[in-house]
This record gives C-alpha cells, structure tokens and sequence, in this order.
C-alpha cells in the first residue's frame, strides 16, 4: 500500500502543467511566482517583539538570557539594526523559546522563477524521508546501484553549482531506490547503497537548506548519517556528521550540534592520515573542525573557534586541495570559512582585511557555492563596519546574488543584511535597487551610500 501512495504522489509531484502550492502559501505553477512580502526581510526583529509579548517578557529579560544589552534588543525589534550573525538569530530564539524558523519565517514566498522551481522537489523529498527507513520501505523496482551512483553524483555536481531545480529533481525516487537496495540487495549490493546513499543525503540536504527548508534539511542529515553509522566507513561517518552538524545547527539546535561534532572529532582524531593515499578521512576531519569552529563562534568562544580553526588549516596544508563528495576541503576553503567565523565573531571587518591581504582565489575550485558564500561572507563582514564600508557590503551582496541566486535570496541573514544596507543608505545606488527588486523587497526609499 505504501508504495501505492509513493508512486501516486511521485506521478503528482512530476505531472507536467499542475498547478502546485508553493512552500511559502501562495501559489506557484502556469508561470506564476509570487513575491515576498515587502517588509518580510527586516521583519526578524518584528517577529521576535511579537513573540516577547505573547510570551510576556520583558526587554530585559530577553536580553539578558540572548547575551546582548536592552538597548541592543530594542534596536533589533524596531529594525534599526540587522542581523549579520546567525549565531545572533539562534541567541534570540533561545532566549524567546521558538525555533529560528518563527524568527526568520521561512521557508519565504518565492520571489523568482527558480527559486520555485526548485522547491518543487522538496515536499517529496521530504515525504521519502519521513516515510522510508533502513529497515521498512517499499514495493517498488530500483535500478542498478551503479546507475543510482552515477545519477547522485550528477546531482551533487548541480547542487555545487547551485542549480537546486536540478539537483533535487527526482532525488525522493533515488533516496527510495537506494534504500530498497539497502534492504534487499546482498552484501556487496548493501555496502554499496549505504556509500550512495550518504551522498544523495549530502545532496537532499544542501538542495532543502538552501532553499528554505531547514526540517528537511534535518531530516536528510539523519538519515546520511545513520547510513553511515550502518556501513561503518570512517570518511563517511566523518562527512554525513558535518552535514547533519550544519542541519542541526541551521535548525537552531546547537548544542546537539555540539555533542554531535564533539564525538565525530573524537572518533576520527586517531584514523585522519592526510599524507595517505586516499586522505578522505582526514578531509572529513578538517571539515568537522572547520564545523565545529562556525559552532563555536554562534556560541562566543572565540578561543575554542581560532582552535578548531587553526585545527583545520594544519590538516588542509597537509591534504592539499581535495573534493571528495564535492565537498573543496582544501586550505582555500578554509580561508573562506574564516570569513564566516569571523562574522559570527562579530569581526568582520577585520576578518575581510585578513582575507584580502591574500587574496582567495576560490575560482579555482570550480564551485558556484563555494564563489557566491565568499562573496556573500564579505558582505555581511563588511556590513559589520556599521555604515563605514556599506558601498564594499553592497558590491559584494550584488555580485553573490548574481552569482548564485536561489542560494543567497533564501537565506535570512542575507535578506537582514540588505535590510540594513538599505537602511542606512542616503542616496540612490541602482545596485542597492536592483538587490531590492530581485530579491523582492520594497525598499526604504532606495537611496545610496557613499563609496
């Protein structure tokens, strides 16, 4: 019965010309896209003065517990100061009791065509995720593995390029066939399925982050990992734990995220060879402690953050650069993450100044993602000078937005950070405008700032 009702929903999802419910609430399909409210992006501030008052608290209090002043919340609520740390969002709902999606109010109206496209995919992934396990699936033929492995790893290749509409194209019938093989196949055909499988969750999770949808996101870290628990491959088990880290932490649980890098570190720390022939393991480590560093930073331990940190950048200059499952652990994205460390430290300036004293070349990693997260890093590091260097903050935000779309119009911060940038600029900048128009916003005059 149940793969009955995989199969109907699988023919419901891909049925050309239907018309379907966007994950905003409106609808999208027949070309139509709706836009995002117009005050939706500076509305994290809103929305955490709403809930302090249904909750009955005071500006003090809530303050006190997300670790910031009065003055600062006040700010905060009325939109007179933006959110460029997503350690600052999580603090908020903490201190509130809500997850960070009743803060941020994603997953967000879709402002372009493909950023709907690529939410199409998501409600069955989803769906294969919730319903489908290791142990239970169900009657339904699956293609060769090898056939499943060439198609997961073209669809990694999308998600790198941040091409989601593609990436998550009918990855739920390739997360059930991989699982229908888990479960029937023989041993070798198993053990295969398991190494897929956590690939196509690395790929279901970045495709549903980056779209909005960090519960799906969750949910494939969950399973990439069990996975992985399940054949027992240390690289593995190493990869699926940082992403399912990141989901976790993405999802405002950073203390689970914690304990589970923590033990990942452990676990590794005496199998991470980066001068062996096939370093992956150690590629994994670098990343768990690259993760567990933007972890840190969310929480205020700048010490335990420049440790893993300077933990990583040791094991990357051993590895070189490498891109196992796609995933550029080498010392140039080490040098990006430290961008994004340096944010959530509230450094961002200075970290801005650190990376462009030696320029990153992060073309050469060949990934869209990787370019467009460097970019974006700038941004909201630079947006941190408070006024200062908002015309650098606003070149950047336009060039990540140009360069990966989908992926920076549906992340929170970013929409905080054009808020902000749009705020305090004094003139008219068609830059500015243009962010504002392509992400969907009704600005705030739309003026300028000063180079």
């Amino acid at each position: 019965m149940r793969g009955v009702a995989l199969r109907h929903l699988f023919a419901e999802v891909s049925a050309p010309g239907r018309r379907s419910r966007g994950i905003g609430g409106g609808h999208l399909g027949d070309g139509v896209v709706l836009s995002v409210d117009s005050e939706e992006a500076s509305a994290i501030g809103a929305r955490a003065r709403m809930i302090r008052r249904r909750r009955g608290l005071s500006l003090d209090v809530v303050a006190g517990l997300a670790g910031i002043t009065k003055q600062y919340l006040s700010a905060l609520e009325l939109g007179q100061r933006g959110f460029n740390r997503r350690g600052l969002i999580e603090d908020l709902a903490n201190a509130l009791g809500c997850s960070v999606a009743d803060l941020t109010g994603q997953p967000y109206l879709l402002a372009d065509r493909a950023s709907a496209d690529a939410s199409v995919a998501l409600p069955e992934i989803g769906m294969v995720l919730s319903d489908v396990t290791l142990d239970d699936v169900p009657d339904v033929p699956a293609r060769p593995v090898k056939e499943l492995s060439r198609l997961v790893d073209l669809a990694n290749d999308h998600s790198d390029q941040t091409h989601y509409a593609f990436s998550g194209r009918d990855l739920g019938i390739l997360l059930t066939e991989l699982q229908v093989h888990v479960v029937t196949g023989d041993t070798e055909t198993c053990q295969m399925a398991l190494a897929t499988l956590v690939e196509a969750c690395r790929v279901a999770f970045a495709t549903a982050k980056n779209v909005g949808q960090p519960t799906i996101a969750v949910l494939a870290g969950r399973r990439g990992y069990d996975a992985a628990q399940r054949l027992g491959d240390p690289a593995l088990i190493g990869f699926s734990a940082w992403y399912r880290s990141i989901a976790l932490m993405r999802h405002g649980t950073r203390d689970r995220a914690s304990q589970l890098l923590t033990a990942s570190i452990d676990t590794l720390a005496g199998q991470a060879d980066p001068t062996a022939p096939d370093p992956s393991t150690a590629e994994a480590y670098g990343l768990l402690h690259l993760c567990a560093a933007l972890n840190a930073a969310r929480a205020h331990r700048a010490a335990d953050a420049r440790y893993h940190l300077g933990e990583a950048k040791k094991i990357a200059d051993r590895t070189g650069e490498r891109n196992t499952m796609r995933l550029h652990f080498g010392p140039t994205n080490v040098a990006v993450w430290s961008i994004g460390i340096g944010a959530e430290l509230d450094d961002g300036p200075a970290a801005y100044d650190r990376a462009t004293a030696h320029p990153i070349n992060v073309e050469a990693l060949g990934s869209v993602n990787r370019v467009a997260t460097l970019h974006f890093d700038f941004a909201r590091a630079l947006a941190q000078a408070q006024g200062a260097r908002d015309a650098e903050a606003i070149r950047h935000l336009d060039r990540a937005d140009r360069i990966a779309p989908v992926l920076i119009r549906n992340d929170p911060v970013a929409r905080s950070v054009l808020a902000d940038l749009d705020r305090r600029a004094k003139r008219r900048v068609w830059e500015l405008d243009s962010l504002l128009n392509r992400f969907g916003i009704s600005g705030h005059g739309q003026r300028s700032v000063d180079n």
